[in-house]
């Protein structure tokens, strides 16, 4: 992936980890980690070469904006204006458009403990108003990856950055997540529409199969979830107490050891169990990455928040600084 493409990849190194980054969609392409056997494995999928990544519509690894995740039937209102966006996921808008951040070459520099990428989005970009400049810094401690996300706008625009890496604890190119434990530490939930719009209820998991406080095996818990699989936003906080740091998730795969812990300033996560890999794309090493081979976590605003008032705000002013934080923490049980 050398410099003829234009895209660089910087690797973040510690004792206990190391993290390969690629200035394209600002993506985190690979994470190595040890298991318990002292194996130490790949557990980000991905691609060997840039074409992968380039032609890629499942967003391996790369940070996902203006908006993450749907955006109802594309439209949003901000201070009396209708703003229209590309449809690119049945009748809504996802993941910030057809030429999202995903797949902008991001300008790296390196800081302390790793790298900054950062991309200025036009006025107008994808449909969205105002000119933003977006920074993501990936460091890289020991057995802890953190993501730290900032954006200015010079226009009120609905933003919601997150990273869209999938992880499989075994090792990427394995077949599925069935025997992986998984723990998160939300009481409730949002529903979904048949287009995967969030209804409007926030609903508390007790007593439903998105409970998932305490560690439950993801293959069984699968046939209980209504439709292809998990990909539902699990609430974090109350819209009252968003944006302060917490633990969010905790995956173990209890063959290797491998444990991969997460917290996040976000007041939200989507956990999504990889339920639209189809065995048509050809990953690492010639891994055919099918359903449910692997996990995503992806740290972030309530989903089409700009579209429902009783959600955690979602715009970003003119004159103020979105900042959140996500950190990936690999260690083995």
């Amino acid at each position: 992936m050398g410099r003829e493409s234009g895209v660089d990849m910087w690797v973040l190194q510690s004792p206990q980890l190391r993290v390969e980054v690629l200035t394209l969609g600002a993506t985190i392409r690979s994470v190595w980690s040890r298991g318990k056997d002292g194996q130490t494995k790949d557990v980000v999928l991905g691609f060997d070469d840039l074409e992968g990544y380039l032609s890629d519509k499942r967003y391996q690894g790369a940070v996902v904006g203006r908006v993450a995740n749907r955006i109802a039937r594309g439209r949003f209102v901000v201070e009396g204006k209708e703003y229209k966006l590309d449809i690119n996921n049945g009748p809504n808008a996802l993941h910030g458009g057809l030429q999202g951040f995903n797949k902008a070459v991001w300008l790296a520099t390196e800081i302390e403990g790793g790298v900054q990428l950062s991309l200025t989005s036009p006025d107008g970009d994808q449909g969205y108003p105002g000119e933003v400049q977006v920074s993501v810094s990936y460091t890289l401690q020991g057995e802890t990856l953190t993501a730290e996300y900032q954006a200015r706008s010079t226009k009120t625009t609905p933003i919601n950055l997150t990273n869209h890496a999938y992880f499989n604890l075994a090792g990427q190119g394995e077949t599925d997540i069935y025997d992986h434990q998984v723990s998160i530490n939300a009481q409730s939930y949002l529903p979904v529409d048949d287009t995967s719009i969030p209804t409007g209820e926030i609903r508390g998991v007790e007593g439903t199969p998105f409970d998932l406080r305490m560690p439950v095996l993801i293959g069984p818990r699968l046939k209980e979830v209504p439709g292809p699989g998990f990909d539902h936003n699990f609430c974090l906080s109350s819209p009252r107490d968003a944006w302060t740091e917490r633990h969010a998730a905790r995956v173990c795969h209890p063959a290797s050891g491998r444990v991969l812990e997460v917290s996040t300033s976000q007041p939200g996560m989507q956990f999504y169990t990889a339920n639209y890999l189809d065995g048509s794309m050809t990953g690492k090493g010639g891994s055919r990455y099918g359903k449910h081979s692997s996990f995503c976590l992806e740290t972030q605003n309530w989903p089409d928040a700009v579209n429902q008032v009783s959600f955690p705000d979602s715009l970003l002013r003119a004159g103020e600084v979105y900042h959140h934080i996500t950190r990936y923490t690999f260690t083995t049980a």
